[in-house]
């Protein structure tokens, strides 16, 4: 057995593979929120998180929470997921429970209406979990191959350095994940404006490439609804103050985080890669939103790289944070895990750097914690696509 391509990780029920063992107390719908905190508080080993869907949503819209919640759910990082409900909201949490218990994991319904109040569901909520988190801790590691990872990559609070050492860094780790046989995803469909026709060049097949046109045409038109030329409107004054001039220099940048691998193909937000390889996801360029979907499409891991600093997680997937500037990991190092910044200083190369976040990427992946777990930044936040009824 080859060690360098293997980690230690949680087998599950459907064959899929997790890098951690969470129980997870997945609200349905805000009000349903602050209920699922308290569990997470009384009961060690469950995660959950805030947000404000779940309810009056109708169309596309619903469909796309809807997917969220129920691949959310699915990561392979989950051991068990207790639905937590108010009990008429439109996001249903019975209907969220029986797609994720296809999988064959754990799963429970617990509904606050039903339960005659907030207290007695949080106390029914907790001795569920309190069970379905002693019987995850039975469950060991074993090895497994990397050929098994689904990571994502994205860039947040960019500067001048972001194309020139972490992103090609990301991409270099990229190309080594899909010559093991594993899968990247490429997000951040506004951040790749400007710079569509590279990846249009690398997609294997006609549809790919005409997906390709397609999102940056439609990421375009939604902002030209709003009366605002993207082109023009990014990037942000943070990404402005950190050296960047254009939102094409930005995305040549942000770009390079898919290393050289073809394109196999182009997935909505919050599905699951259908194929092996470098995969791009549709998703705003907004940070937790689309942490959020590559998340919920299956990622175990992913690689967050930023020039200006961010202390940007996820409940559910470890999120390493490589700073592409040593003056800021310096100045915020309980928030970065690794410093690409070298490469700017001469003193390593994109592949020696890339190399070390691939080692990092299969010590996490075996139980080392980062520096966004240990801070508890559980951030969430699903991308609406339509109006609130």
């Amino acid at each position: 057995m080859d060690n360098q391509q293997y980690f230690m990780g949680y087998r599950r029920p459907d064959g899929k593979v997790g890098v951690r063992n969470h129980v997870l107390i997945l609200p349905t719908i805000t009000c349903a929120t602050q209920a699922a905190q308290q569990v997470t508080q009384l009961v060690h080993g469950t995660v959950s998180f805030i947000h404000q869907h779940g309810c009056t949503q109708v169309g596309v819209d619903y469909d796309q929470t809807f997917r969220t919640y129920v691949g959310v759910g699915l990561n392979p990082n989950v051991y068990g997921v207790i639905v937590l409900g108010l009990g008429c909201e439109t996001h249903q949490a019975r209907s969220v429970a029986e797609e994720i218990a296809k999988s064959g994991k754990p799963v429970e319904t617990v509904s606050i209406q039903e339960n005659g109040g907030t207290l007695q569901t949080i106390a029914n909520a907790a001795k569920i979990a309190a069970k379905m988190v002693q019987d995850a801790s039975a469950i060991m590691r074993e090895p497994c191959h990397v050929s098994e990872l689904i990571v994502g990559t994205e860039c947040g609070g960019s500067d001048a350095c972001s194309g020139l050492s972490a992103n090609p860094a990301v991409g270099y780790v990229s190309d080594l994940l899909v010559k093991a046989g594993g899968t990247a995803i490429l997000a951040e469909t506004t951040e790749l404006i400007g710079a569509e026709h590279l990846l249009a060049n690398r997609a294997v097949d006609d549809r790919t490439v005409e997906r390709v046109y397609e999102k940056i045409k439609q990421a375009e038109g939604r902002a030209l609804m709003m009366g605002i030329d993207i082109r023009t409107g990014n990037p942000t004054p943070g990404n402005i103050a950190g050296g960047l001039s254009s939102l094409e220099e930005k995305s040549l940048g942000a770009a390079t985080k898919s290393g050289t691998s073809p394109l196999q193909e182009l997935i909505d937000y919050a599905e699951t890669p259908t194929k092996k390889g470098l995969v791009w996801m549709d998703t705003p360029g907004q940070d937790i939103e689309q942490l959020t979907g590559m998340v919920a499409g299956g990622a175990q891991v992913v690689l967050f790289t930023t020039g200006r600093g961010t202390p940007t997680g996820s409940p559910i997937a470890p999120v390493i944070k490589i700073s592409t500037n040593t003056p800021m990991f310096n100045s915020m190092r309980e928030n970065m895990d690794l410093n690409a910044g070298t490469i700017i200083e001469g003193r390593e190369t994109v592949q020696s750097v890339g190399q070390s976040i691939f080692e990092e990427i299969k010590s996490v992946s075996s139980g080392k914690l980062t520096k966004s777990e240990i801070l508890k930044q559980n951030d969430f936040g699903i991308w609406r696509i339509g109006p609130t009824f």
